[in-house]
């Protein structure tokens, strides 16, 4: 049995600049943990993959497409690929969320 805490999972360097962990990378699916202190924020990007967000702790609002809507913990959201996309915490409480990729993208999602 595979096991990765959280706190063994090392920060990866991407061009948002926030917290961000890979948990799992596997050719069928990616799963990245993702911390935003307030006022953080993704940048707006897309995938060529289809992306699901699951939230974990804070009350995140989640940009797909035209739609920007605040979600409660334990709330999952779907982005399907090719469409603009970001994650930003507009609230004074520390957001936590899981980000899965499936299948896992074998090319760079476009900024």
């Amino acid at each position: 049995m595979n096991t990765r805490n959280l706190s063994d999972a090392p920060f990866k360097d991407t061009p948002h600049k926030v917290d961000v962990r890979e948990m799992y990378n596997h050719p069928d699916a990616q799963v990245i943990h993702i911390t935003l202190q307030p006022g953080e924020s993704l940048k707006p990007h897309k995938t060529p993959v289809d992306v699901f967000f699951y939230v974990l702790e804070g009350n995140p609002t989640i940009h797909v497409g035209d739609e920007s809507i605040a979600y409660p913990k334990d709330t999952i959201i779907e982005s399907p690929k090719d469409i603009v996309h970001y994650l930003s915490n507009e609230s004074k409480d520390v957001v936590r969320i899981l980000v899965a990729k499936t299948p896992n993208p074998q090319t760079k999602r476009t900024l």
